[in-house]
């Protein structure tokens, strides 16, 4: 039974919160992992929603950089810094409980959850 006044939990018996944060650990991987489990949290399938689309597009700015001479291998490395403070501000603002918007992404991310049956 949960307790009056502690944020909901998920359907793995996490804290939503928890749950979120942990949607953006390995990326897509654990997105992917978070948006099957979980069946009737929003905030958590938000979330990974969020991660999946997020990291995904890192992935492909960063394979389509290496493929780039000169230009591309320069800013190869300083895209990498970047990615990590995304990544971090993501974790912080779930983990806080926030629905913190990814510009683009998690648009993107909150029309496909809205889609998705409960």
């Amino acid at each position: 039974m949960q307790e009056k006044g502690s944020p909901p939990v998920s359907s793995s018996g996490l804290n939503q919160n928890t749950a979120a944060t942990l949607s953006y650990v390995l990326g897509f991987i654990t997105g992917l992992i978070f948006l099957f489990l979980e069946k009737d949290n929003k905030f958590i399938r938000y979330h990974a929603m969020q991660s999946i689309v997020i990291s995904l597009a890192f992935l492909l700015i960063n394979t389509i950089l290496s493929f780039i001479p000169i230009i591309g291998w320069i800013l190869a490395p300083l895209f990498a810094p970047v990615a990590l403070i995304i990544w971090i501000l993501c974790m912080v603002k779930a983990y806080q409980g926030h629905w913190y918007e990814f510009p683009v992404a998690g648009k993107f991310a909150r029309e496909q959850v809205e889609k998705m049956p409960s």
